[in-house]
């Protein structure tokens, strides 16, 4: 199973604030051990919304909203893709991580969607079509 495990950003993440060194040296060690155990498939950090932008969609129409964007609480400020046998597998290794904040912080850990998931409605095709993508994404 995969999982996106999903960093929240709080008010020093969305202020552009870097990590501490010793926070750095933390989260490396961290990202070391579930890439060394084969957990790891991505990991990142996200610059804060005032950097970034939102599509709207209305029926046909887009608008274009750009940052930053209020409810710090909702939003994003970094991530990992992992794949584990469970959930509970993954809430243990993340019970493990530094704290990605200075503050209280939280992570959100959300099972991402495999084909067989969608049932029927993934026809033979739309899974041609996603493996052609996938083959296409992974030679980058």
């Amino acid at each position: 199973m995969r999982f996106m495990v999903i960093v929240k950003a709080n008010q020093a993440s969305e202020a552009g604030a870097m990590p501490s060194t010793e926070l750095l040296e933390a989260m490396g060690k961290f990202n070391e051990e579930l890439a060394n155990a084969g957990v790891m498939l991505a990991g990142e950090g996200l610059h804060p919304s005032a950097k970034g932008a939102r599509v709207q969609f209305s029926g046909k129409d887009r608008t274009v909203v750009h940052g930053p964007f209020p409810n710090t609480q909702d939003l994003v400020a970094g991530f990992w893709i992992i794949q584990v046998g469970s959930l509970d597998e993954a809430i243990e290794w993340f019970k493990r991580c530094p704290n990605p904040g200075e503050e209280d912080s939280e992570i959100e850990i959300r099972q991402i969607f495999e084909a067989e998931d969608f049932g029927a409605e993934l026809t033979p095709e739309l899974r041609e079509q996603e493996d052609r993508i996938r083959d296409k994404v992974s030679a980058h």
